[in-house]
């Protein structure tokens, strides 16, 4: 089988791809091409660094230069000021009686946060659970959910990180590991 290095096209048999057009090298018996060096080239490189070169100005290039910098007079174009209003005056700022700028009051009514599967926004997989989607490997949108606090577990003091099971990076006991998502549990 060959592979082309430029596609990654596969194919069984050929002397160039069949996806991309390029020419196998290693296939392809073509005769080496036989380079005649030109009599009027030059085959010697210039040794000794930068050495001045004898370039004489133009005059007839020089009346055109264009002058730049502070040097140049102020001008106005008065096409562009075509937007340019004139002044207003005084304009009378009077408050919006009809808008709203306080809160709603608290009726202690709140949303449930959404529990179950999850659709990843990415293939649109959906999981049950896991911080990462089984599909594309992105990042699934969950809710924490706030930790209860637990007595000191064995094994891991306040303040100290324990290896993930999965991928050995360290995280916090009770969770998720910030590499690979997979909860993380006190040693024991």
């Amino acid at each position: 089988m060959i592979i082309c290095p430029v596609c990654d096209h596969v194919q069984s048999e050929g002397e160039e791809c069949e996806g991309c057009g390029k020419r196998f090298p290693g296939l392809v018996n073509t005769p080496e091409p036989v380079v005649v060096p030109l009599p009027e080239l030059e085959l010697t490189h210039h040794a000794g660094g930068r050495v001045p070169v004898d370039a004489p100005v133009l005059p007839e290039l020089d009346l055109t230069r264009l002058r730049s910098g502070p040097d140049l007079p102020a001008m106005s174009v008065p096409d562009l000021e075509l937007t340019r209003s004139g002044i207003t005056g005084e304009v009378p700022v009077a408050p919006m009686s009809d808008l709203d700028t306080g809160r709603a009051q608290d009726d202690g009514v709140r949303t449930a946060a959404p529990v179950g599967a999850v659709t990843c926004r990415y293939c649109r997989h959906v999981q049950a659970e896991g911080l990462l989607c089984d599909g594309c490997g992105m990042r699934l949108p969950r809710v924490k959910v706030a930790a209860q606090t637990t007595a000191k577990r064995r094994g891991a003091d306040e303040g100290e990180r324990v290896p993930c099971p999965s991928c050995h990076v360290p995280a916090w006991p009770g969770r998720a590991c910030v590499a690979c998502g997979t909860k993380v549990e006190a040693e024991a």
